[in-house]
């Protein structure tokens, strides 16, 4: 028998290789669709003697001179010229094969912004190309694509135009149903990686041109059609059918609660009432403004799904949000014979393996917690209902492995998403089409209204002495802050310093400090203090973002207001005006500002309704940034703008159906193409 031959090794990826892994372009539909940042026009010459100071230029010559010189630094300083003058090129970085290309005599093609210089006008580091007298220009423009670290653009456009010769880009959509006036798929493509130099680089530049459009209808097809066909996979799934008992937990809680509910709330309980009595899995996202009362509507769904019979567990992204929940729903619901559990990543031993024996054997009716409830040692036996706090603040992956907990069973939890960054319409009709949406567009009588000022770091002293004032009168004060500990990148006053400044200045009155790195025996403890009106003033990071509820609090003081997000802003300014006491939230900025962190500022003392504070963050962060992209780390549309190309979504959204029912290949086709594995993403 003929020997065996040894396995031939993988060869190593090169960097170039590597860079494009991380890009994302595995297939050839992937550099299809990898579309350029902008383009270049080398399809003419220009005359040096034409070529205008501030403009970007390609023109044509014979170096006449070329050396290095030592001035402050080494430079290779070389001189061009044609028939109408001449040109200095200056290098400050070169190595010696390149002073060897543009050595005298040679012919160069150069491109670059032309400068004057004191010698003269000059490009420095120009893009140069040896040619001869008939080399020929280019006939279209040339691409620049979004690269990375050891991508060169000259590796990637030849891996492109490879990808893209190779590509399957048949038409998948039936004749007829495109917008009027598109281009097919491959001459769309065709003409965005190579447009022709006549073109108006206007409409390439916004996106307006047919050829983007089709891309663009494309791609807001793709999201639809996957998200419709997730609406009908989850309406073909089975759900506990979850009803409330007459006289059970239910109406019992709503007996004992010291309030009434709002009309909204009554209206979103209902909404929520009627999706859970179904035999399906519903998939609802509750959204309301900070302070608008979504935990009781939590506890009221929890309520229905104890009085079935079945589990609920409710997830929060932090500890204190957490901690929070379960205070009120402990106290709502254990006098009522509900038995709770705790599971967060500081409980530990036995006790925590008491709350995981309660999850598995169903004796804990309603399980509260952290990521830890997702964990797979956590295990449920009738896990009827999942909550899911601040939803946009965890991964996809963590949303999909909550509702398969009960997977075993055949069955799919009922799903309930809680979020206080309201969605606009537009982006919810795009993002969460599979999603039934209730909003709590009310907040519960005797909140008082909330007073926003903003300071330059110059106040700061009389922004001290207000608070000072306050706590004089028994009010309490939060002053919130960016940093945990001096950072040489960003030179911001941390909470520690803070804490030690107010303390000196507020001699007779409790400061506390609380920050993410505490124990959480220590940081429950501070806001044990704080909550039972013990403590005059919490200095906190954003830990206190959501979840903390003090009635008392009636002054909210955020440090460096310019380093945060909107959405986070209004979240900061809700932990007050939660009583009857007139609130004010002070936001203190060190200038300059930039014109983002002059509009984000604006729109928080223009409006405290968090759905125009939605809307305004929209316009300025854009809709990926805004959503996180789904929080998958990958984002879902890369072309499509949701405030611009409303039309090419509506007409996706209309074509999204009739391409189901009539032609189901054709639309999983369209949605391979277009996201590939990301569809899973669009489930969550």
């Amino acid at each position: 028998m003929p020997e065996a031959k040894p396995p031939v090794p993988n060869k190593p990826k090169s960097a170039p290789q590597k860079a494009m892994e991380k890009l994302g372009l595995l297939r050839d539909i992937d550099l299809a669709l990898h579309l350029p940042l902008r383009y270049e026009d080398e399809t003419r010459i220009d005359p040096i003697a034409a070529a205008r100071e501030g403009q970007t230029v390609q023109i044509e010559g014979v170096v006449t001179e070329s050396r290095v010189e030592l001035r402050n630094r080494r430079q290779l300083l070389v001189t061009v010229e044609d028939a109408s003058g001449e040109l200095l090129l200056r290098f400050l970085n070169f190595y010696p094969s390149q002073q060897k290309q543009m050595a005298p005599g040679q012919r160069l093609r150069v491109r670059g912004e032309l400068r004057g210089g004191f010698f003269g006008r000059e490009m420095v580091h120009p893009t140069v190309k040896p040619v001869n007298e008939d080399t020929p220009l280019a006939t279209s423009l040339t691409p620049v694509y979004p690269a990375s670290a050891g991508l060169p653009q000259a590796y990637l456009r030849k891996a492109v135009a490879a990808g893209l010769a190779r590509a399957p880009l048949a038409e998948v959509l039936p004749v007829g149903s495109l917008p009027p006036g598109l281009p097919t798929l491959r001459e769309a493509l065709n003409f965005l990686h190579h447009p022709p130099p006549r073109v108006a680089l206007a409409t390439l530049e916004d996106h307006s041109h047919p050829a983007w459009q089709r891309l663009k209808f494309e791609e807001l097809l793709a999201q639809q059609i996957s998200q419709l066909r997730a609406r009908r996979e989850r309406a073909d799934l089975c759900a506990p059918a979850l009803r409330a008992a007459p006289g059970g937990l239910h109406e019992k809680l709503l007996a004992v609660l010291p309030f009434g509910l709002t009309r909204a709330q009554q209206r979103v309980c209902e909404e929520i009432a009627q999706d859970l009595a179904k035999p399906a899995p519903m998939h609802r996202l509750l959204q309301g403004d900070v302070g608008s009362g979504k935990t009781v509507v939590a506890a009221l769904a929890a309520a229905v799904a104890i009085d079935a019979g079945w589990q609920c567990a409710l997830m929060a992204p932090t500890e204190i949000l957490a901690e929070q929940h379960f205070r009120k729903l402990v106290q709502w619901l254990e006098p009522l014979g509900v038995k709770v559990a705790w599971l967060t990543g500081s409980v530990k031993g036995k006790t925590r393996q008491k709350m995981l024996d309660a999850a598995a054997d169903g004796s804990a009716q309603l399980v509260l917690g952290t990521h830890a409830v997702i964990e797979d040692k956590v295990q449920f036996a009738r896990l009827g209902l999942a909550i899911i706090d601040e939803q946009h603040r965890f991964g996809v992956a963590q949303r999909l492995a909550l509702r398969k907990k009960l997977a075993s069973q055949a069955l799919e939890p009922h799903l309930l998403m809680m979020s206080a960054t309201p969605i606009p319409r537009t982006l919810a009709m795009t993002y969460f089409a599979d999603l039934e949406v209730s909003t709590i567009d009310e907040l519960p009588p005797g909140r008082s209204p909330i007073v926003t000022k903003v300071f330059a770091d110059d106040k700061r002293a009389s922004v001290i002495a207000r608070i000072r004032d306050e706590v004089e009168k028994g009010a309490q004060v939060y002053w919130v802050c960016p940093l945990i500990e001096e950072s040489e990148a960003l030179d911001l006053k941390n909470a520690t310093e803070t804490h030690a400044e107010l303390t000196a200045h507020l001699s007779g009155h409790r400061v506390g400090l609380l920050h993410g790195r505490m124990p959480a025996a220590e940081k429950a403890a501070v806001m044990s203090l704080f909550s039972q009106n013990q403590m005059s003033v919490l200095v906190a990071t954003t830990v206190i973002e959501v979840g903390v509820d003090v009635p008392n609090a009636s002054l909210m003081v955020i440090e460096h207001a310019e380093r945060f997000g909107l959405a986070q802003l209004h979240q900061l300014r809700g932990r007050v005006g939660r009583g009857a006491k007139a609130s004010v939230c002070v936001l203190v900025y060190t200038g300059p500002l930039s014109p983002t962190g002059k509009d984000r500022l604006r729109a928080m003392a223009e409006t405290t309704d968090g759905f125009e504070i939605a809307r305004r963050d929209l316009e300025i962060r854009g809709p990926g940034e805004f959503m996180g992209a789904r929080q998958s780390g990958a984002e879902l549309l890369r072309f499509a703008d949701l405030q611009e190309d409303s039309a090419l979504l509506k007409a996706a959204r209309d074509l999204a159906p009739r391409l189901l029912e009539r032609d189901a290949g054709a639309a999983e086709r369209h949605v391979e193409r277009w996201l590939g594995t990301k569809a899973e993403f669009l489930k969550a």
